[in-house]
């Protein structure tokens, strides 16, 4: 049954948008993840009034994490502040999920069945093959770059440790070198050799008659 709720009132008795259409339209276009100008464009209001629903949501709930009597008014901002977060952590790690699952490869991407009559026994046999995706170290580093920014963003520094020296100056920082990178992560990390599918017996099919299924 569809909630037919009014636009609740502020405590001046004057109305605000946020309606539970509103906040179910928000949370809706948050767990996919999209950007916050599309977020607040979906749910029909405009960005200024998502951030200050959140501002308000926020300032709240940290009043009451530091001990403050809650104010129940702000009970709408709060929950939409909380709810919000929720979906957006939760998309942001369904996105990494993808990225280091591409990284690693080996997913189906493709699935061919076959049938066909053996020859010899009569028997309908049933060949299935997979085609899957090789790794990607293109994901890897996108991944590292922006979750380990301090080690491997674009701006980032190498430190380099040489012991020996007789200066006790530290030596400069050396800035990365994205293709190094690069090349290290396709020789080491994502180095996967796949074995071939196994063949049915010697691989091959004498006199077969495919029919369709």
């Amino acid at each position: 049954m569809p909630d037919r709720r009014k636009p609740r009132r502020t405590a001046g008795g004057r109305r605000t948008l946020l309606s539970a259409e509103v906040e179910s339209r928000i949370l809706a276009a948050s767990r996919s993840g999209v950007a916050v100008e599309l977020a607040a464009e979906a749910a029909g209001i405009s960005s200024a009034t998502y951030w200050r629903w959140m501002a308000r949501g926020r300032a709240e709930a940290t009043a009451r994490d530091d001990g403050h009597k809650p104010r129940r008014d702000e009970d709408p901002y709060v929950e939409l502040f909380e709810r919000v977060r929720t979906a957006r952590a939760m998309a942001a790690a369904r996105a990494v999920a993808n990225i280091r699952r591409s990284a690693e490869g080996g997913s189906v991407t493709k699935t061919t069945t076959r049938k066909y009559r053996d020859p010899e026994t009569g028997q309908i046999v049933e060949e299935v093959t997979e085609d899957r995706s090789a790794p990607d170290w293109r994901a890897a580093a996108w991944y590292l770059e922006r979750q380990h920014r301090h080690h491997y963003g674009k701006d980032a520094a190498l430190s380099v440790e040489i012991t020996g020296l007789t200066s006790p100056e530290p030596p400069a920082d050396e800035q990365v070198d994205l293709d190094a990178l690069a090349e290290r992560l396709t020789r080491s990390l994502f180095a996967v050799d796949y074995p071939d599918p196994p063949a049915l017996e010697d691989g091959t099919v004498v006199d077969a008659e495919v029919i369709d299924g």
